[in-house]
């Protein structure tokens, strides 16, 4: 099948023509309360696809489908993909829009309730997405708690939001989340993505964020949860010095002393200063 024919039989969705005539062919309203924007650049869905490395027969889940976009990239780059879609509306669209496609599996529902596991089964499998902004950071971190077998973890996020993914100690954007990003991978900003890229336009900008999951965490700690404990408190006050926010966190004042000093650390530094290395000294030091 030559490209000619793969276009009549597959029209490209991520088009501003094929989205505007499926949107309204379906009579598809876009959900402000589902943070929906429709892409509409191919250059994005082939970025996309190659950021994440695809290979024939990679199993890869998508995460909110919409009408198929990024979905077809996937599936033309010749990926096994299952596809979690929370709009109830979009599954029986889905069926129409990727008529063909056999190696494209829908499963309807909401991807923080979804049993992963079971709908993915057993081996590696690569994560792609264009996620609502506003649930962005929960499903990102529900992803890497549950230690899947994910190899990477490729989704276009807000700007802002991918820079503070990518932040490095003692900047304005380092925080909880750059610590908790860096722990579990290796993210890299790949991709701009401007506004022009989305019907509706959103008025933010927008970035495609590339993150490599580590095989084994940045850094060992004898406790997971103590350690983002820590990370919690330590930037629950920035303004405050590293002991204090602590002891704001609920750790005890003599326990803070101890730990702070177990560990080497300076008590009047502040949460942002601290590297990924010292967090595990220090959490290490709260657990022993």
């Amino acid at each position: 099948m030559n490209d000619n024919e793969k276009e009549v039989l597959h029209p490209t969705i991520a088009s501003r023509e094929v989205t505007l005539h499926i949107l309204k062919a379906f009579g598809i309203h876009m959900s402000k309360k589902l943070g929906q924007n429709f892409l509409i650049d191919k250059g994005i869905v082939d970025g996309i696809v190659e950021a994440a490395e695809i290979q024939p027969g990679d199993r890869v889940l998508e995460i909110g489908p919409g009408i198929g976009t990024l979905t077809q990239g996937l599936a033309e780059a010749g990926a096994n993909v299952t596809a979690v879609e929370l709009d109830k509306k979009l599954p029986a669209i889905l069926a129409e829009t990727l008529k063909g496609y056999d190696n494209v599996t829908i499963v309807p529902g909401d991807i923080l309730k979804t049993d992963i596991p079971a709908i993915m089964g057993p081996g590696a499998f690569k994560v792609a997405a264009n996620l609502p902004y506003y649930i962005t950071t929960p499903i990102l971190m529900a992803l890497l708690e549950q230690h899947l077998p994910i190899t990477h973890l490729v989704t276009m996020v807000q700007k802002e939001v991918a820079e503070r993914m990518v932040a490095k100690p003692g900047s304005k954007t380092y925080g909880a989340l750059s610590v908790a990003v860096q722990y579990y991978t290796e993210p890299e900003i790949v991709l701009d993505v401007p506004p022009r890229s989305f019907i509706p336009a959103p008025e933010v900008m927008s970035v495609v964020i590339a993150c490599r999951v580590r095989e084994t965490p940045a850094v060992a700690v004898r406790d997971e949860k103590t350690f983002f404990r820590v990370v919690k408190a330590a930037f629950g006050q920035r303004r405050k010095t590293l002991a204090n926010a602590l002891k704001g966190g609920g750790f005890p004042k003599e326990q803070v002393r101890d730990a702070l000093e177990h560990a080497a650390i300076d008590p009047t530094r502040r949460g942002e200063t601290l590297s990924l290395e010292e967090f595990g000294r220090l959490a290490d030091a709260f657990v022993s």
